[in-house]
């Protein structure tokens, strides 16, 4: 978790650690990894400040940190943060994500 508290999101970019899919069915038995559905939720783990409008005013990030989001198939900046975890994390811009998911 060290490295990650180094990285802070520069303008309107949000960093999120995507949520795995389960490995095991229902029923316990392990999934082969063709047969895991595609998940498009992640955890927001920092944001930056936001970006300037025409008029130089900051335009605040519509998402923070420990929100679950919803994020498009395809797209995001992938990072490898070196570190004893060595998760895949990914770098999107706030406009990017799709939506907030509620519990």
């Amino acid at each position: 978790m060290s490295a990650l508290r180094k990285l802070i999101p520069l303008l309107d970019r949000v960093l999120i650690e995507k949520v795995q899919a389960a490995t095991k069915s229902a029923g316990g038995l392990l999934l082969p990894e063709n047969a895991l559905p595609k998940v498009n939720e992640g955890l927001v783990l920092a944001v930056g400040p936001g970006r300037r409008g025409k008029d130089g005013e900051v335009i605040a990030i519509s998402v923070r940190e420990g929100d679950k989001v919803l994020l498009p198939e395809y797209g995001g900046a992938m990072l490898k943060l070196g570190g004893p975890e060595n998760k895949e994390l990914f770098l999107y811009r706030d406009e990017e994500i799709l939506g907030i998911l509620k519990d």
